[in-house]
């Protein structure tokens, strides 16, 4: 993957038209970093399978601003407002991705088909919006930390396979060159219900999946150790309770055996 990174001060998002400019700064120049501007260029060969893909990207802060959809040769722009008031020539991330692809053949054959390192994922999934039955929501989940950007996300309603309502982004790049990857499910939660993120990547030894309820599953029954352990709080309360009485109760039987005597 190709990463190259602007820093700003103070400027905000830079315009697409600066970009050479800013890339021109001179490197050991001190600039107070406000926002990172960033282009993301990757291709890929999957393994082992060996199927062919690249993205390409601009990203502002760790956040898309656009990419290019390889198939439809065009751009798309995260915010479609954006593309009112400026554009980007989609033949340009054409060809970088074509000389990635060389490089990689040559980069290929140099290394013996050694693969690089799978990391895996974590995953978790969250509401969009506070949880009321009922009422239509939608459900997150966000699978972060992975490498390489080859990923399956699975939705589960009741331990069904779902198919319907599901948007996904694309890969978006981090600074440490691992990716991360977000999937949208639409629903309406309701009592009962239950629902599941089924994560599938390289570096797992087994599918990643977390589950999500509208509402809290009811708790367990008590265990027989939960039992043992409540009897014995309850025998320990009731000893603190009588102790005191029969010490009393001795003290005053001692007094009386006493005074009989002395008579």
């Amino acid at each position: 993957m190709m990463k190259m990174g602007v820093p700003t001060a103070g400027m905000g998002a830079p315009r697409l038209g600066l970009w050479a400019l800013l890339l021109a700064l001179p490197l050991a120049q001190a600039v107070e970093v406000d926002d990172i501007y960033v282009q993301a260029v990757f291709f890929q060969e999957s393994f082992p399978s060996r199927k062919e893909s690249g993205e390409y990207q601009h990203e502002m802060n760790s956040e898309e601003i656009f990419h290019v959809d390889s198939e439809q040769k065009k751009d798309v722009w995260r915010l479609p407002d954006f593309g009112n008031f400026t554009s980007f020539d989609a033949r340009a991330a054409l060809n970088n991705l074509a000389v990635l692809k060389n490089n990689l053949e040559i980069t290929v054959k140099r290394s013996k088909r050694t693969q690089a390192q799978n990391v895996a994922p974590s995953a978790r999934v969250y509401p969009k919006d506070p949880v009321e039955l009922g009422d239509p929501n939608v459900l997150i989940c966000f699978v972060d930390k992975f490498f390489p950007p080859v990923l399956n996300i699975t939705w589960l309603k009741n331990e069904k396979v779902v198919s319907k309502d599901i948007q996904e982004t694309d890969f978006y790049s981090s600074m440490d060159n691992t990716f991360r990857k977000f999937s949208y499910l639409a629903f309406v939660p309701e009592e009962g219900d239950f629902y599941a993120c089924k994560v599938d990547h390289w570096g797992l030894q087994e599918s990643l999946t977390r589950e999500w309820y509208p509402r809290q599953p009811t708790p367990p029954p008590k265990t027989t150790d939960t039992v043992v352990c409540g009897l014995g709080l309850a025998f320990a309360v009731l000893g603190i309770v009588a102790g005191p009485a029969l010490f009393f109760k001795a003290r005053k039987m001692k007094e009386a055996n006493h005074r009989r005597g002395g008579l």
